[in-house]
């Protein structure tokens, strides 16, 4: 797919002038040509491609004058109403414009327009379902994790899941309908989930109890016992300035006597997508430890059973898109208390749950297969890898999203999925 030199720009800017006229400077035009060799008329994604690492490698060694040239071509080529290629080019630019403006506010300033703004609308529930169905990081994950959830519980009559996720608890009506299911009866299912999350999309226009209330009508018409449980109330309303008290304070209701812990439960710890919220900056008041390792240690310290970890037109497709596109933005263009999202790859999230004395457990083929399943309903550039212990979401043989499943290393009766 190819995209048009004279795309419409969809990007205000607070200095017009900046990317009204061409490149004019002789030895950044130079730098400017070689980016843009084999791609004259059009741009494939390619060659945009090639664009936006030049002009990141630019702001990164400081040479604003080429980072801005570089916008210039991008900038003709941008479009949220355009084909795919237009549409990613919009986020990227708007993340390396952020990082711009960060590294020389005075020689490159950024507004985005009010006009063009997308704005953040509360999903419904079943707008949520269709969310998660149509995006396959998250069935992959639900999946995966689903699938050994339910052999690390074979043989209690109690699970108690501990949910730390940013969907709303959408992983759980196939877990108990699969519970339903099971020759000897379902066991009854507790489900304990924290009050507040991470302030990013998706969003829903329901709040945390009427998820529950919702999950238990379903659980009672599965026949399954259901419990569901919210902790944290106390904590007040999450703001993006106080998302770090929020996650610090979570830390002290990772106890037995809070969470209600039982003997005769299997403890099933759930962090799809959650970790990557929580800082890396050792800093804290936690005896030289990240928020993110107080976690783990603390989550261990609970013994349980499992932990799982992941690590056409429409107004619709507008918006899924834009939820992808604002982590492009923050993750590029945000430092500090500004950067919500810290991403790791699966082999550092590896070492890190080793260091905290974790067992990798792997996948069994059964996973494997039903995962491959899933896989074949989406589009074909969709894939599976087995990795290190870990099942890798593949889109044309690029790595996207990691799951893996973990047990403290003191025993081998419990597990942490993430």
């Amino acid at each position: 797919m190819k995209a048009e030199l004279k795309g419409a720009s969809s990007i205000s800017f607070q200095n017009h002038a900046l990317f009204n006229t061409a490149p004019h400077n002789t030895t950044t035009s130079s730098s400017l040509t070689g980016a843009l060799k084999g791609c004259l008329g059009s741009l494939d994604g390619a060659c945009i491609e090639k664009l936006l690492l030049h002009c990141a490698s630019a702001l990164e060694s400081n040479d604003v004058t080429l980072a801005q040239q570089v916008m210039w071509v991008l900038n003709n080529v941008a479009s949220p109403t355009g084909d795919t290629n237009q549409r990613l080019t919009s986020w990227f630019l708007r993340a390396l414009i952020s990082r711009a403006s960060r590294i020389c506010p005075t020689a490159l300033s950024f507004k985005g327009s009010s006009s063009n703004a997308i704005q953040r609308r509360l999903m419904t529930v079943t707008e949520l379902a269709g969310y998660v169905d149509l995006i396959p990081w998250h069935r992959f994950g639900f999946c995966a994790s689903n699938n050994e959830i339910f052999k690390a519980i074979l043989g209690f009559q109690r699970v108690h899941i501990l949910d730390f996720s940013i969907t709303h608890c959408m992983q759980w009506p196939t877990f108990i309908d699969a519970l339903a299911k099971s020759p000897e009866g379902p066991p009854s299912l507790r489900i304990t989930v924290p009050s507040f999350r991470p302030p990013v999309p998706p969003l829903v226009n329901v709040s945390t109890h009427e998820v529950g209330l919702r999950l238990a009508n379903f659980a009672k018409f599965r026949d399954v016992p259901f419990e569901f449980n919210v902790i944290g109330n106390n904590l007040g309303p999450l703001s993006n300035e106080s998302t770090s008290f929020h996650f610090e304070s979570l830390l002290s209701l990772l106890n037995p006597s809070v969470l209600n812990l039982r003997d005769d439960e299997a403890l099933v710890i759930n962090c799809q997508n959650w970790l990557r919220y929580l800082s890396d900056d050792r800093k804290g008041n936690h005896r030289g430890l990240s928020l993110r390792d107080a976690f783990l240690n603390l989550v261990k310290g609970l013994n349980p059973q499992i932990v799982t970890f992941l690590p056409k037109d429409s107004c619709q497709r507008t918006e899924f898109e834009s939820d992808i596109g604002q982590k492009i933005e923050n993750i590029i263009g945000y430092e500090g208390n500004q950067r919500v999202e810290r991403l790791e790859s699966g082999m550092q999230m590896c070492q890190r749950m080793k260091n905290a004395g974790y067992l990798s457990l792997p996948f069994c083929d059964e996973t494997v297969m039903e995962v491959k399943g899933l896989l074949d309903e989406h589009a074909s550039g969709w894939g599976m890898k087995r990795e290190e212990g870990m099942l890798v979401l593949t889109w044309k043989g690029n790595s996207c999203v990691y799951a893996t499943s973990w047990v403290p290393s003191e025993t081998r009766d419990e597990e942490i999925i993430f």
